[in-house]
């Protein structure tokens, strides 16, 4: 046997709280493992306070995948949401970056009004949870400018949209597991298919320009992700925020044979 390679990876754990207009409504944790091959991410969350008394709910979701030349390509997502009123499961196959299968389940009313999603739409594009990590090229740190020149193209196994980021500034943040520099990035929101334009939520994020998501890093490897998310809505700022932010960089090592 030769001497074995040795290749880095990084593992987060993160805990974050959800907020609208300053009263805390949701908790929920984030696991996300990072290998040279391969990742898995896995976030469940739920209601809490007075919009769990009025309308609770909880949800998960996951997704699995193979890094390719340094870049995400997703196979697997799920997501489940359950409410007082139903439960929805949500399952997407991809490869190389196509839609291969996707279902919901149970099978929703048709909505006429809704844009339908085409073949040629379902190419090219990833998962809601694998278009949420941003990895920066380069070789500098990724806490910079450059990671906000990420444009993701996704589909949620309903809607098809991109999410374009553009750099705003950097911020310093502290929370258990992680005191330092992040990435603040604006978003915008562009829907492609599978939604209903008249629908005022839509208009809504359409017509937003203040929205934005936090970017910090996941310690081993070049990849950030959302520490903060700020949405304005009409009833006061919607916020979701880490406090814990654990990621820790390991070292798998793989024996060779001469």
């Amino acid at each position: 046997m030769a001497p074995v390679a040795a290749s880095a990876q990084g593992r987060l754990e993160a805990r974050y709280e959800a907020s609208l207009a300053g009263i805390q409504v949701g908790k929920g944790s984030w696991v996300i493992d990072i290998s040279d091959d391969q990742f898995s991410a896995s976030a469940s969350g739920g209601s809490t306070g007075l919009l769990k008394a009025v309308a609770g709910g909880s949800g998960t979701s996951a997704a699995q995948g193979r890094m390719v030349n340094g870049q995400f390509a997703p196979v697997n997502y799920t997501a489940t949401l359950t409410t007082d009123k139903k439960s929805e499961t949500i399952r997407i196959q991809l490869t190389g970056g196509s839609v291969k299968e996707s279902s919901i389940e149970p099978e929703p009313e048709p909505t006429p009004e809704r844009i339908p999603v085409t073949e040629a739409q379902r190419h090219g594009v990833v998962d809601p949870m694998t278009g949420s990590l941003v990895r920066v090229p380069g070789t500098a740190d990724p806490v910079g400018p450059e990671a906000c020149k990420s444009n993701a193209a996704i589909f949620d196994g309903r809607m098809r949209y991109d999410l374009r980021l553009d750099y705003k500034r950097l911020e310093t943040v502290s929370a258990k597991g992680y005191q330092g520099p992040v990435v603040v990035c604006a978003i915008a929101f562009r829907p492609i298919a599978g939604y209903v334009p008249d629908r005022p939520a839509i208009k809504y994020l359409i017509a937003q320009r203040n929205m934005e998501v936090w970017l910090a890093p996941i310690a081993g490897t070049r990849v950030l992700v959302p520490y903060k998310v700020l949405v304005p809505t009409p009833v006061g700022m919607a916020a979701l925020e880490a406090t814990q932010f654990v990621s820790t960089a390991t070292v798998r090592t793989t024996a060779k044979t001469q």
